[in-house]
């Protein structure tokens, strides 16, 4: 049986010269991983980049509980994010949260349609993006059923505690002002991770924070610097 559906690459491992799994979310099979063939051409590497959207063509597999994806083919191509390296970096992150956090097999209604227009969304901002991780972790915690507030994320924020409140508070455009450097996004951004960590009982060793906190602390105005 063959199933054409829209995929989110959340990260993808190489298991031969020409043939790789890539472990993604959708929304007809939550969080899955897929056998891809030809993996070794430069194309499909392009096609694989962390929070791409692609279409494929899945095909179940009787013998194996390893479905096939095929025919990748690029929804959106982007160009926001890719033309950007705080961005690029940024969805790094994200992916790699998402691939930690979500459990293989795991269906959580609605976390698709808003990992997807988190995207979206991330890609159409020309400035002000570099608190949107911050909003990015708040807004899943959510979408997993956790619902934070300033009380249940005190014991893990600490001196953020009156930051995190600030993110609950404000609107997104108002969130994406509040001022922080890249020592306090990184504090703060761990502090939600513990929280997150915490009530899916696991471990979120999110490897990406610090290389990311470390370029955004190089920012200016919020913005991707111009060269």
């Amino acid at each position: 049986m063959t199933t054409l559906t829209e995929l989110i690459i959340l990260h993808y491992t190489k298991t031969g010269d020409s043939a790789a799994v890539i472990h993604t979310l959708s929304r007809e099979f939550g969080r899955r991983s897929f056998y891809v063939r030809g993996a070794g051409k430069k194309s499909y590497m392009t096609l694989f980049q962390p929070m791409n959207i692609l279409e494929c063509e899945v095909t179940e597999n009787r013998k194996s509980s390893l479905a096939a994806a095929g025919k990748p083919v690029l929804q959106y191509p982007l160009l926001g994010i890719r033309n950007s390296f705080y961005k690029n970096t940024m969805t790094m992150f994200m992916s790699e949260v998402l691939f930690r956090t979500v459990r293989e097999g795991a269906d959580e209604p609605g976390l698709y349609d808003w990992c997807r227009n988190s995207i979206l969304l991330l890609d159409a901002m020309e400035s002000d993006y570099s608190n949107f991780h911050i909003w990015f972790l708040l807004e899943f915690a959510v979408k997993l059923g956790f619902m934070p507030s300033a009380e249940s994320l005190a014991p893990f924020a600490g001196e953020y505690a009156q930051l995190a409140e600030c993110f609950l508070e404000e609107p997104f455009s108002q969130a994406m002002l509040i001022p922080m450097n890249g020592k306090t996004r990184s504090g703060l951004a761990e502090a939600i991770l513990e929280y997150i960590g915490y009530h899916t009982e696991s471990v979120v060793n999110v490897k990406s924070v610090k290389v990311l906190h470390e370029i955004l602390g190089q920012t200016v105005g919020y913005t991707d610097v111009k060269k």
